[in-house]
Order: C-alpha cells, then structure tokens, then sequence
C-alpha cells in the first residue's frame, strides 16, 4: 500500500452524489476558501489536478474546490493529526454544515478521521501499529463494523520469520480506504465499485501557499550552510575549537 491522505471537507449532504454529476470548481469561491482555511498566508495560483492526485500535494502546494453543495481542500500541512481537536480556523468555514477530515500515510500505517456536525465533534479516530488507538470518539460508522468485529484480520506475510500478531485487529490503511469511499465516495487502491465516483474526473484548484509566520526558506538555508561550514577540533589542552572548512587542506591550515 502507498495511499496518503490530507483531506477535508465542508459539506451540506453526502459528499459524492454532490461531486457525482459533473460538478465544477468555482475560481472565485475556491479561492475564498482557501483563504478562510489559510488565513494571513500568501497565495498564488498552481497548476490544477484531479482529486486522486490532490489527495496528498506536494510540499507548499494546496488544492482545493469549492462545488455546489461541498468544498474540498487537500494539504498535507492540515493539522489533522489529532482529529478532535482541529483548530477552529478549520471549523469555523463548516460551523452550520458538515466537516470531515481524512488523513493517512503508508509509511507509518497511521489513519485518523473526524466528523462534525454544525461545529460538534460526532466521530473521532486516529489509530496506527506502534501507538494503538490514539483517539476514539463517538459512535462508529456502518463502514467501520466489519473492521472492529474481526472480518478484515491482517495475515502474517508468508515467508517472513518470527512475526507476531497484528497489533490491531485490522490495518489501519484498509479501513482508510473504506472511509474515503464512505464518506467521499472514491478509493485510492483497490478495485472500485460501479457506485463510486471517479475522482480523476473531479478537478480541483491548485495553490502555492507560504506561512508568513514560518521561518523564511532562504534564512535557513543560509543557517544551513553556516553549519555546515564549521568542523571542531582538540586543541593541545584538550578542549573543543571551532575550526574554518574553508582553510582546511590548505597550506599552514592546522
């Protein structure tokens, strides 16, 4: 598996029947909420994608939509590492609708999503291998039975030694796929259903975001190279002295 996720929506109803007949970002909307969700950053125009591609942007890119009826927004800096307590900045633009939050890496096999309705918190999970269930609020969703009763174990690999049991009853990464086709109506992996969404034919809008309150690139690279630069050496009495790259290998250095 290698589906990441950085997902969140505003909806007034379910979320695919909304994107299913063809619907089309409006530049002018979207580019209000992202301003909504970002607010103080710089914004400039990107090149646009469809949603398959969106879900995970690369760093400093946004992407997002607002449709008739629901607005997107995928960014991997989203703060939705700890679903119950998105910052209000994120709730704010969905306080009379509905909110959802999906957020997943392969690397880690960590998943976590929320659910609010009207600026309250009605689910709540975010659940990798190494730390168990980190949080789990609410009741859970239909698509989320099989999981939780047992039906979808994770098997030991064959031909790999000395592996204990899952220690979860279900990978974390299958349950995000089944979220996404919950609650957005579309997978990343596996074979879709003919009652999914096709999200290569959603597009959404593409944004070159900057933080103003982030540290400046250049600064740090320029910290960066500094460091870099310096090298310590003893000194006859043993202490530590900074050395300067630059003359080392030189004649007289040292």
């Amino acid at each position: 598996m290698g589906a990441k996720t950085s997902l969140l929506a505003y909806t007034d109803g379910d979320v695919a029947e909304l994107l299913r007949a063809g619907a089309v970002a409006r530049p002018d909307a979207t580019a209000a909420l992202i301003a909504r969700v970002f607010p103080g950053w710089t914004v400039e125009p990107a090149d646009a994608t469809s949603l398959d591609d969106a879900v995970h942007p690369p760093d400093g890119t946004a992407y997002a939509g607002a449709f008739p009826g629901v607005d997107l927004v995928c960014d991997r800096r989203l703060p939705l590492g700890a679903p119950s307590r998105l910052p209000d900045r994120l709730i704010e633009p969905g306080r009379h609708r509905r909110v959802i939050s999906h957020a997943m890496h392969s690397v880690s096999d960590w998943f976590a999503f929320s659910v609010w309705d009207n600026g309250e918190l009605v689910r709540s999970l975010s659940l990798d291998p190494d730390n168990g269930v980190v949080e789990n609020a609410g009741e859970p969703f239909a698509f989320e039975a099989p999981f939780w009763s047992g039906e979808h174990p994770v098997l030991p690999t064959q031909g790999w030694p000395d592996q204990g049991p899952y220690p979860l009853p279900f990978h974390p990464l299958d349950l995000g796929e089944a979220a996404l086709r919950g609650l957005f109506g579309f997978i990343l992996e596996g074979s879709p259903s003919q009652a999914d969404i096709d999200p290569d034919a959603v597009e959404l809008h593409g944004f070159r975001l900057h933080d103003p309150a982030a540290p400046d690139p250049a600064h740090m690279q320029q910290l960066i190279r500094r460091m870099r630069r310096r090298s310590y050496t003893y000194a006859d009495d043993g202490s530590l002295v900074e050395t300067d790259l630059k003359n080392c290998g030189q004649p007289g250095a040292g």
